[in-house]
């Protein structure tokens, strides 16, 4: 099993809306990847909590594929890609660990 673990850090602003916005805006569309993408096992989102430390990293998503097959699969998905566009608009940084367990 393959765990795929990814942080964004976001921009304060960006297209139009606060990072806060737009991490609820990232977890609606992950959420709509489920369902959509077969390698995909499991997905589990997280928002930073509103009174954390504003440096941390405000949008944490944590998947479980079989293999790196279907990791790949779901990394080249249609869906996957729009998410990516939407993201990479608007993310400072990102940080992502993939290991087998």
């Amino acid at each position: 099993m393959i765990r795929h673990i990814v942080m964004f850090k976001l921009l304060p602003q960006a297209e139009g809306r606060t990072a806060r916005e737009n991490a609820a805006l990232a977890v609606s569309m992950l959420e709509q990847l489920r369902g959509q993408i077969p390698t995909l096992r499991s997905m589990q989102t997280a928002v930073n909590a509103p009174d954390a430390p504003a440096d941390n990293y405000e949008l944490a998503l944590i998947c479980t594929f079989d293999d790196l097959a279907g990791l790949d699969a779901y990394q080249n998905h249609p869906e996957h890609k729009k998410f990516g566009a939407f993201i990479s608009k608007v993310r400072a940084s990102r940080a992502c660990i993939d290991f087998e367990e």
